[in-house]
């Protein structure tokens, strides 16, 4: 054991050193590699790395050493005790990011050879790879490209000469490699079938997430109005309908406790909703952004064929698991359609109120009732000419209420947003024996035509209500258009009074400067670019592929289709082994062939000829760092001098039986 270590050790000391050039682009690369993550790791692993870095070059300049064998366990654990301290675990997505980093970023101490190089630069090609967990977007991409070349770099500059200085021409050949890898890449990224992960990991739960939620209060959507964080991207197949028309329903709220709506436990409900479509059509795909919850915006009355996705009994859409991030999917839209026509089993829940509070609006539904009776169209009818004909107000900073909140903002301040004619309409209603309920979620949105697609953002959200009526079934309709109509044919911007900026917390922001018109063509080029990426490349799915691919050879059945894949793939490989491998220009000199085979033979062992190392003076370097074998790779080393360069006849036969003499003697002392 004490001889393997011995051994182990003479290896180590005799191996090729880190040179210069890689040392230079590794440290680049760690730079571009950790900085996108910068926001979301400890303050100390900045520090860490600069320590590290400071140290690795004073090695460099030999004014510092390598630390021991005990320093580095120290680092390793103060490290993990580091990571352990900030997320409080060492295991789930935000902590393997911190440790993975983190290990990057130790192994710049112990960078002597270039093997240790290797490790570091997989490690970068590693934490690359885990950034795409946490931003997909293109600027991202573009951006990862870059960490890529330095790495890419660092791995080429392994190959020089420790003396070579200039960094400039490693990086010229590592971006030469990219291109030429760029076609096959696009090859294989259209014909590798796309298989469904085997398994998926632990999504943050710790990031911060705006809009709506599962309960509501009328003041909370206000809130929403203030951001301009984008929601979803939807893509219809042909002109995308009126703005006035694009009511995106998320949640329905069927309970209210006197001063909050919220769901229905969904455990209480198991019906899937009987509809019947009528009218036109709407094809369209979305591109939502991540929000931490299952719901999926929609157009009424909505179907889609994606197996991962369910309509619940209340007509919103929920997918299979919470959305963590950007989700593209496909539906089909009947704005028309009828629903639950014959009744509904959540008509009693639709009528709940708690048993007191808001004593005069109660008292006017009765009166309401007295005058139009059982005719919920009437009553609804009635409610939205009150809002039309008195002095309410729509406005972002209503005034707050405490205790019979619905009777202060009927009666009282008539000043609100969509949840507050919302709200009140669905209560009055109920208090008039009419089944109703509030629809949260966005309407309207911005067309951008250099995408032809709209574009919906959280300032969209909205809230209306809906009713039964026997024989047709729900209706929707929407209170606030009675005193804004500006905000639902026109958006947010021209609806608020005056007194009131548009997203006044959010003074930097690229929507508040959609007058200026260089600006805003130049905002919407970007997104349309964007969204370009995201339906293209990152919702590029199995059944996005066979879709291509019959396009491109015909209707071809599944068994068909996989059998072109494979056999298209195949092919590629094979083309790119023959230019890689180059058989034709196999080397002819069998001599040179022979040493080769015995320079891999010693490089096993961890015994590299240095560039310009000549065969005798390698072997007797090899001969003292394996003694037991030093008699075999001597003869070697001689016979081959003696037939290169000496008047020794040539005989292949003669270096095939030292080689493999050589051979014999390494694997006898494996087995020892």
């Amino acid at each position: 054991m004490r001889r393997r270590l011995a051994a182990w050790r003479a290896q180590v000391r005799q191996a090729p050193p880190l040179p210069r050039v890689a040392l230079l682009w590794l440290l680049v690369a760690q730079v571009l590699v950790i900085a996108p993550h910068l926001r979301h790791l400890p303050l100390w692993i900045s520090g860490l790395w600069l320590v590290c870095a400071a140290w690795r070059v004073q090695v460099l300049r030999m004014r510092a050493g390598f630390p021991g064998a005990w320093s580095k366990a120290a680092m390793v654990l103060a490290a993990a005790a580091g990571v352990y301290s900030a997320h409080g675990s060492l295991f789930g997505l935000e902590a393997g990011r911190a440790l993975l980093l983190a290990t990057f970023v130790l192994k710049l101490v112990e960078l002597k050879t270039r093997r240790d190089g290797q490790v570091a630069i997989l490690l970068g090609f590693i934490a690359v790879g885990v950034g795409y967990l946490f931003d997909d977007s293109l600027p991202a991409a573009l951006y990862s490209l870059l960490a890529v070349l330095a790495l890419l770099a660092a791995l080429l500059g392994l190959q020089t000469s420790p003396l070579v200085e200039r960094p400039w021409p490693t990086l010229r050949l590592a971006l030469l490699l990219v291109l030429q890898a760029a076609p096959l890449a696009l090859l294989l990224f259209l014909l590798v079938p796309r298989l469904e992960p085997l398994w998926r990991l632990p999504q943050n739960g710790l990031q911060a997430r705006s809009g709506l939620s599962e309960s509501m209060a009328p003041g909370e959507i206000a809130e929403l109005g203030l951001s301009d964080a984008l929601v979803l991207r939807a893509r219809f197949e042909g002109p995308p309908p009126p703005r006035a028309q694009l009511y995106w329903r998320a949640l329905t709220y069927e309970a209210f406790d006197g001063q909050r709506w919220s769901q229905l436990p969904e455990a209480a409900w198991s019906d899937t909703p009987r509809w019947q479509p009528r009218g036109p059509r709407l094809d369209y795909s979305i591109v939502l952004e991540p929000s931490g919850r299952p719901w999926l915006p929609a157009l009424d009355s909505a179907y889609s064929a994606q197996a991962e996705i369910r309509q619940k009994g209340d007509f919103r859409l929920e997918h299979a698991r919470p959305v963590e991030q950007r989700l593209l999917y496909t539906l089909q839209s009947w704005p028309e359609a009828r629903r639950e026509a014959a009744g509904s089993p959540r008509l009693a829940a639709a009528l709940q109120l708690p048993a007191s509070g808001n004593p005069r609006a109660r008292a006017w539904a009765a009166r309401l009732r007295a005058q139009h009776g059982d005719d919920p169209q009437a009553l609804a009818a009635a409610l939205l000419g009150y809002f039309a004909e008195q002095s309410f107000a729509y406005t972002l900073r209503p005034t707050p209420a405490a205790g019979d909140s619905i009777d202060h903002f009927l009666f009282d301040s008539r000043r609100g947003f969509c949840a507050h004619y919302a709200g009140a309409m669905a209560f009055v209603l109920r208090a008039a024996g009419v089944a109703s309920r509030v629809v949260a979620g966005y309407q309207g949105g911005e067309v951008n035509p250099d995408g032809q697609h709209v574009l919906v953002h959280q300032f969209d959200a909205h809230a209306w209500v809906e009713y039964w009526q026997p024989g047709f079934g729900w209706r929707s309709v929407d209170p606030t258009f009675q005193v804004a109509p500006a905000r639902i044919e026109l958006g947010l911007e021209q609806a608020l009074p005056e007194g009131e900026a548009f997203l006044a917390e959010t003074p930097l922001s690229a929507l508040r400067y959609r007058h200026v018109a260089w600006l805003n063509e130049l905002r919407l080029s970007w997104d349309a670019l964007n969204h370009a990426w995201q339906r293209q490349v990152l919702g590029y799915r199995g059944d996005t592929q066979m879709q291509l691919l019959r396009r491109l050879f015909g209707d071809l059945q599944h068994g068909q289709l996989a059998a072109l894949i494979l056999g298209g793939t195949l092919a590629v490989l094979a083309l790119l082994a023959l230019l890689l491998l180059k058989p034709w220009r196999v080397e002819r000199d069998g001599q040179r062939r022979l040493y080769r085979r015995f320079e891999r033979l010693l490089a096993r062992q961890r015994l590299y000829r240095a560039p310009g190392e000549g065969p005798r003076d390698f072997a007797e370097r090899a001969a003292r760092a394996l003694p037991a074998q030093a008699a075999a790779i001597l003869a070697f080393a001689q016979a081959f001098e003696a037939q290169r360069y000496a008047a020794a006849p040539r005989s292949a036969v003669t270096l095939r039986q030292r080689l493999d003499e050589l051979r014999r003697s390494l694997r006898r002392v494996g087995r020892a």
